[in-house]
């Protein structure tokens, strides 16, 4: 718990206090957390009736947080960000993220590989630091992913939320190994070796040859120049979300009601 309320002193300090100074929500006092990492991760939590006002000022501090970070004229859309940032929130209070970063990476696979759809956002100074072109796997799709796969050999890449985690050196140079969060979904992506790298066919000139990026054996890869500022950004413990809208994707990190209970509790 110690690391919770380490966490969260910084936190308060920051983004949710920006929550009084936004909504001038003078009477409500946020204290240290308390809180069970499975009252945040558990799908069998109890969710408890939340006050509407403090449901609607989590849904404007979103809103105003995608506004100031300027993520729609980015291309990121605000469905994709909600999902990312409530499971940014919940794998912090889980205590599975950085004391020292927080950093947000999301990827959205509903977007052809024509698009860049990688953003690499610092949540606490409310910034986004990178916006690139990412690689899906060959097996998910030529320009658009349609499939995704937790299985070897498969090709294809994995949705859900990830902890980008160490560093080493492998046949693609500066790689970043990814720890899977959600069972039966992406758990396997150590085992797959799926890792950030850079490739040279994640490029706009491979583009203007094709009509779409190169794709690999399932790896998040990105641009050969970008490589090694990608993965400083995010390594060493913080939150990548990989997103794409189909039907058998579910995350316990998407109770975007234990956040709210969270902050419900404070009042």
């Amino acid at each position: 718990m110690r690391g919770i309320q380490k966490r969260f002193n910084i936190y308060s300090a920051t983004i949710l206090i920006l929550f009084l100074v936004i909504f001038t929500l003078t009477n409500i006092s946020w204290k240290n957390p308390i809180l069970k990492s499975n009252q945040v991760i558990s799908q069998d939590t109890t969710i408890h009736r939340t006050p509407v006002d403090t449901l609607a000022t989590y849904k404007n501090f979103i809103q105003d947080t995608y506004q100031k970070i300027s993520l729609k004229e980015a291309g990121l859309a605000k469905s994709v960000f909600e999902k990312a940032f409530t499971g940014f929130l919940n794998m912090q209070l889980a205590d599975l993220l950085n004391d020292d970063k927080h950093i947000l990476t999301v990827i959205d696979f509903d977007l052809p590989s024509t698009s860049k759809r990688m953003w690499i956002i610092d949540i606490k100074n409310q910034k986004l630091l990178l916006h690139s072109y990412v690689a899906h796997g060959r097996g998910s799709g030529d320009d658009k992913a349609i499939k995704f796969s937790n299985q070897a050999e498969s090709h294809q890449s994995s949705l859900g939320f990830y902890i980008a985690n160490e560093t080493y050196f492998g046949k693609h140079g500066l790689s970043l190994k990814l720890d899977g969060l959600d069972k039966g979904i992406n758990d396997l992506a150590r085992a797959r070796a799926i890792v950030v790298h850079g490739a040279d066919y994640v490029s706009a000139d491979f583009i203007h040859k094709h009509g779409r990026l190169g794709r690999s054996h399932g790896c998040p890869a990105v641009p050969e120049e970008l490589n090694q500022q990608v993965i400083n950004l995010i390594k060493g413990k913080t939150c990548l979300f990989i997103n794409a809208e189909v039907p058998n994707y579910t995350s316990r990190l998407l109770n975007y009601q234990a956040v709210v209970n969270h902050f419900s509790a404070q009042i």
